[in-house]
């Protein structure tokens, strides 16, 4: 089960959710896959929106590997999305909002804290 508060979001593949999660070390992966310096200019890569097919497998395998799932980028290419290209498109997009969306944008509504006695 993923937890979006964590910035947690599923790839669906043949009806299984796998948790996808950009933690440091995966966003640092892409960093270095994507030849950029910073987080910002990470960031403003991904905002182009011109995205190929390998930067999908990137971001996508980066994501599982954050989410504690141990795929290669050549086992994330043969996997069977649900939707096909477009649910893998759709899981990306997703993880980059979860990650990089503004803080309150994107987010469902948190149940609120119980009072304090």
């Amino acid at each position: 089960m993923v937890n979006r508060y964590r910035g947690e979001v599923a790839l669906m593949v043949e009806g299984r959710a796998l948790p996808m999660r950009l933690t440091l070390g995966a966003l640092a992966e892409l960093e270095s896959a994507f030849s950029v310096d910073s987080l910002p200019a990470l960031g403003e890569r991904f905002a182009t929106g011109k995205l190929s097919s390998r930067d999908i497998i990137r971001i996508l395998g980066a994501g599982l590997r954050g989410g504690g799932g141990a795929l290669s980028e050549d086992a994330v290419a043969a996997l069977a999305f649900d939707g096909g290209l477009n649910g893998a498109i759709a899981a990306a997009i997703g993880l980059l909002d979860a990650t990089f969306a503004p803080a309150g944008e994107g987010e469902p509504a948190r149940p609120p804290s119980p009072p304090v006695p």
